[in-house]
Parts: C-alpha cells; sequence; structure tokens
C-alpha cells in the first residue's frame, strides 16, 4: 500500500484520549463481496416475490452483466448460503441492473444437495 495515500485512510479520536485509524482502501476483492451482497438483496427480492417461505430452498437464475457474473461467482458459496439456493446459475447479459428468477426447490434438488 502507498504510505502516501491520504484518501486510503480515516482517524478517529477517541473520548479517552486513544485514536483509531481505519484503511478505507477498496480492494477489488472488497468491490467484489460488496456487488455480490447487492445480488444477495435482488435475490431475496425475487424469493419475496414468488411467495416462497423464509426456509424453503431455491434454483436461483442470475442476470447480471459480465462483471455483476464474475463478483456473483467468486462468492458463489455466500450467495447461495446466504439465499438458501440449492441450483444457483448465472448468465451474462447486457442489461442495466441484476435480475434474479427464483422457483420452489423440489425434495430431489433439496436431498442432491445433502449428499
Amino acid at each position: 500500500m502507498d504510505e502516501g495515500s491520504a484518501g486510503a485512510r480515516a482517524a478517529a479520536v477517541l473520548p479517552s484520549g486513544g485514536f483509531v485509524v481505519l484503511d478505507t482502501e477498496v480492494t477489488p476483492e472488497l468491490e467484489a463481496e460488496g456487488v455480490a451482497r447487492d445480488v444477495i438483496r435482488v435475490i431475496q427480492a425475487a424469493r419475496r416475490d414468488s411467495g416462497l417461505s423464509v426456509g424453503q430452498r431455491a434454483k436461483v437464475v442470475v442476470r447480471a452483466e459480465q462483471s455483476v457474473v464474475d463478483a456473483v461467482e467468486a462468492h458463489r458459496e455466500l450467495v447461495a448460503g446466504e439465499t438458501l439456493a440449492v441450483e444457483l446459475t448465472t448468465e451474462a447479459a447486457d442489461v442495466d441492473a441484476p435480475s434474479a428468477t427464483v422457483e420452489a426447490a423440489d425434495a430431489a434438488d433439496v436431498a442432491g444437495q445433502e449428499g
């Protein structure tokens, strides 16, 4: 990290007299995780819209531009785990915003994930 990069750090003085210095640099890895978390919110909204119950497993298809697909793939376990997806498919598309299609997983899909 460039020690002279003033924009990459923030500091605060605590009431007790101590201080905190934070590294505020957004790395490509952090940015990809943030994008993946944004897609999780899109999938959760699609789950609600499709009427899935809170604990119900699902098959999910995400359509998004390639950079978003790459972020989802890099954080596939996180996305699938947070959205209870037994099947997660990504499709690169020329779209303005990510979208998700969600359908309930049947017993065979869920059993296949447990084995």
